[in-house]
């Protein structure tokens, strides 16, 4: 599941391609930041920042969730199908609901890599003959977005609701 980091050497002289080719970079270098960067020290596991960053209760999530949703936009101005980018959203979502769980959710989110998944749905889909993002297809990930942005809101109410009923408890 490793990301090939490296840009390409020759590039064209087409500004499209290019454009492209700093893009994709781009979505493989969050994607890496966020799910593999760093090894934990005397292990094999990889680690990136999302587990780290949502250790701070609701700001982490929302950083780590946000920071992602950027290759999301990326496959959108690539001109990814619909049905992927529903996909690339799921994967955003699972991630969100499985980091909203203390700890847990961190050490789930060490295995899931929903970035790393999100990129390779993008490398599969990119180059082929498909429509470039039209208003209709930024629409969509605009709503898909505010919708993740939602339920994420939803955890942290939830969670706040939760620790004040434990609160008036006592």
């Amino acid at each position: 599941m490793a990301i090939n980091m490296e840009r390409t050497v020759g590039r064209s002289a087409n500004r499209h391609t290019v454009n492209e080719t700093d893009r994709l970079w781009l979505a493989r270098f969050l994607a890496d930041l966020l799910d593999q960067r760093f090894t934990i020290p005397g292990t094999s596991i990889r680690i990136g920042l999302d587990p780290i960053v949502s250790l701070i209760p609701g700001v982490g999530d929302l950083l780590a969730n946000l920071t992602g949703s950027v290759i999301l936009v990326i496959a959108a101005q690539l001109g990814v199908p619909k049905i992927v980018l529903t996909r690339m959203g799921i994967n955003i979502a699972i991630n969100t609901l499985l980091g909203a769980v203390p700890f847990f959710g961190d050490v789930i989110s060490i295995w899931y890599r929903s970035n790393v998944k999100n990129v390779e749905l993008l490398e599969r889909y990119v180059g082929k003959e498909s429509k470039r993002a039209d208003s209709k297809d930024w629409l969509f990930v605009i709503a898909l977005i505010v919708g993740l942005l939602l339920l994420l809101g939803g955890i942290v109410v939830f969670g706040i609701w939760v620790l004040k009923q434990i609160w008036q408890a006592l």
